[in-house]
């Protein structure tokens, strides 16, 4: 999986880092005038020097193996023994060794390349999966609704036809169950009968027929082989995510398989072919052993039900597939899945890499009936299968804060938060905590900022339930932007939200008030070696869900752009974000604008408010920048309506796995940052994406 990480200039304290906010480019009279530290232009010469000398291209090419030894761990030898054939099987590259007199094909996995310009596979796969969860949120409000009504109509007294009619259609539908059952077809809990078809409840499987319908799922360039942007150990938190990549195109069956009806594509084949099988218990007879898997064959068993075989198996569709996988020498993708709470399926499945299919039997199976075998084993040249769950599973976080490895604050908020945020220090030499900035909860208001009037406000009672009826839901396009699910979740990035605020009616716990909540998450902040300080989170984070708010003091722009020293300032840039302006990318969506200033559109006069975060902030001031990242930023309105003073909250724009680095964009323009001589300022940045643009500004 690709580790997201960002750039921070390191000077005397942690306010040293730059940090230009926003959700996109852009190039305020503010920006122009921030001021890079003599100690950071020295470091940045110092390199262009180095760079520019016969250095050079033996660092690029150092960099390029690194890469690949990163890949493939320890399982290649810096001098392979022997290499007797290079060759490309099934869109794998892979090399034969001899060692001890035996034959050994390992695979050399290389990173993805993509031509200068264009989006690398990683970003692909990551765009289809935002996408596929933005379908899901918006299913998943759509049953939420359902079940809301239905709920209503019980409530609700029913004449005596209507209890009637109730009674006849209980019966009649006990009748349909029970001759489903006479005929052992089990009918799944998450479907109807209607008009004949089918229709799915499951928000995630309506998700995906929308991506299907749509043709907005991603086709890797061949289904053989590995698949660009997934790495080993990759995870997915459903079959149906793995469905919109092309990683494995079935969401129930275990094997996924290249039909006959794919010949033409694959001429050089005998189909069916097997390239993928999911291990997730689906079949008793299953063994797993880490590196050789023992895989039961398809179909007689009740996958509906408790998956036991109720028929013998047949050589055919994907057996037939992993037989011909072995006849022809072909590598089959292994995902594992394992139980999960994290995810909404209960499972998360696992990318353990390619393995061959060795050999093939058929005999009796536990429940009397025939099955076949094959035997899998995994390709050497991969890395070890050691995800960030395993890591976290094995208590890599421990039970009290006091036990962290390198502890230099146990709560840096002093008790502020409902949850502490220890800090940690393995780089530092002694380990020195963070300084000089005042923890603060709630944002503060230069005395120069007149704060814009209350709303007005809904007047629901205890929660907001109905859209058509709720005045801040109508603002947000006639619905609510969240969902109740894991405790409020945002169904995708908007120009901006309106939440219930102060004088409406509804309590706390309305799902229109998710942002306002506080932390949710245990967070930490930890010390990088170059980076300064970063923020993780201990938890996992589902899609869509608030992490923070950034909080500093409220002041005007012109206010702050005398001080170039102070780097921790946030741009309210809510105007230009909604206008597209200064190259920043549009945000689509029905929303109101009732106070939204006159100005020509294509005139950006730079935002006229910003958050200080220097001397006094939260948590949010050490989230560190990424170009590919896995934050986003969004306005959000609730106490007034002047989008020119939005709350700013970061929300996850993908499942964040435990212990990985929390990221956004901070949005610098190249060549939007001089020094006092004029001259254009330059910052390489180290974010490690895929798709990194090589420089902050």
């Amino acid at each position: 999986m690709v580790v997201v990480e960002a750039i921070k200039v390191n000077e005397t304290d942690d306010c040293s880092a730059a940090k230009a906010r926003g959700s996109a480019t852009r190039t305020s009279a503010r920006i122009q005038k921030i001021k890079s530290t003599q100690d950071a232009i020295r470091r940045r010469q110092r390199e262009e020097e180095a760079i520019t000398k016969a250095e050079k291209p033996v660092k690029k090419q150092r960099v390029k193996y690194n890469k690949q030894k990163s890949v493939v761990a320890s399982v290649l030898p810096s001098v392979l023994p022997e290499v007797v054939e290079k060759k490309l099987i099934a869109g794998v590259e892979s090399v034969e060794e001899v060692k001890d007199g035996e034959k050994k094909e390992i695979v050399v996995l290389s990173p993805s390349k993509k031509p200068v310009g264009e989006k690398s596979a990683y970003s692909t796969v990551t765009d289809t999966v935002r996408a596929f969860y933005k379908h899901f949120l918006y299913y998943v409000q759509e049953e939420e609704k359902r079940c809301k009504k239905d709920e209503d109509d019980k409530k609700k007294p029913k004449s005596k036809e209507e209890e009637k009619k109730h009674k006849k259609d209980q019966a009649e539908e006990k009748k349909r169950k029970k001759d489903e059952d006479d005929k052992k077809k089990p009918k799944s809990k998450t479907q109807d009968e209607v008009g004949g078809r089918r229709q799915h409840k499951r928000p995630d499987l309506k998700a995906l027929s929308s991506m299907l319908t749509s043709n907005n799922v991603y086709t890797p360039p061949s289904r053989i082989g590995s698949i660009p942007g997934v790495d080993v150990g990759h995870q997915f938190f459903s079959r149906c995510e793995m469905v919109t990549v092309g990683f494995h195109n079935h969401w129930l069956s275990g094997i996924d398989y290249i039909g006959a009806s794919f010949q033409q594509e694959y001429p050089n084949y005998k189909l069916p072919l097997t390239v993928a099988i999911v291990m997730s218990g689906q079949y008793e007879d299953d063994l797993d052993n880490s590196e050789d898997v023992v895989y039961t064959g398809q179909g007689g068993n009740n996958l509906l039900g408790n998956k036991r075989q109720i028929s013998d198996q047949e050589m055919k569709r994907g057996n037939l597939g992993l037989k011909n996988s072995l006849d022809q020498n072909v590598p089959v993708r292994v995902i594992r899945g394992h139980q999960s709470t994290t995810s909404y399926v209960g499972k998360v499945y696992t990318y353990d890499g390619l393995y061959k299919v060795d050999k093939y039997w058929a005999e009796k199976g536990v429940s009397g009936y025939t099955v076949y075998k094959f035997r899998l084993k995994r390709m050497e040249g991969q890395p070890s299968l050691l995800t960030e769950q395993v890591y976290f599973a094995r208590g890599r976080i421990p039970d009290k804060v006091s036990e962290l490895r390198g502890l230099v604050c146990e709560d840096i908020s002093g008790g502020l938060e409902n949850i502490p945020i220890p800090a940690t220090n393995l780089v530092d030499d002694p380990p020195v905590p963070p300084t000089g900035c005042t923890y603060i909860k709630s944002l503060q208001v230069s005395k120069n900022v007149v704060l814009p009037s209350s709303a007005s406000g809904c007047n629901c009672k205890g929660s907001c339930t109905d859209p058509r009826s709720c005045a801040c839901a109508r603002l947000n396009g006639s619905d609510f932007p969240y969902v109740h699910r894991d405790g409020g979740r945002l169904i995708e990035p908007k120009a901006v939200v309106f939440e219930c605020g102060p004088n409406c009616g509804c309590g706390s716990s309305c799902v229109n008030r998710t942002s306002q909540r506080g932390l949710r998450y245990r967070l930490e902040v930890f010390k990088t070696p170059k980076k300064g300080w970063a923020v993780r989170s201990w938890d996992f984070i589902p899609s869509g869900a608030p992490v923070c708010e950034y909080i500093g003091v409220l002041k005007k722009t012109d206010d702050v752009d005398s001080n170039p020293e102070n780097n921790y300032i946030f741009d309210i840039d809510c105007i230009q974000t909604m206008k597209g302006l200064g190259g920043r990318e549009r945000r689509v969506g029905d929303v109101a604008m009732p106070s939204l200033p006159v100005q020509s559109d294509d005139k950006d006069s730079g935002p006229e408010f910003c958050i200080d975060a220097g001397t006094s902030g939260n948590v949010a001031r050490y989230i560190n920048h990424s170009c590919q990242p896995n934050l986003f930023v969004q306005c959000v309105l609730s106490a007034h309506h002047d989008i020119t003073q939005a709350r700013v909250i970061l929300f996850a724009a993908d499942n964040i796995l435990p212990l990985k680095e929390l990221t956004y964009d901070y949005g610098y323009e190249l060549n939007s940052v001089h020094g006092p001589d004029g001259k254009i300022k330059e910052l390489a940045c180290y974010c490690g994406a895929p798709d990194c643009r090589k420089r902050l500004f």
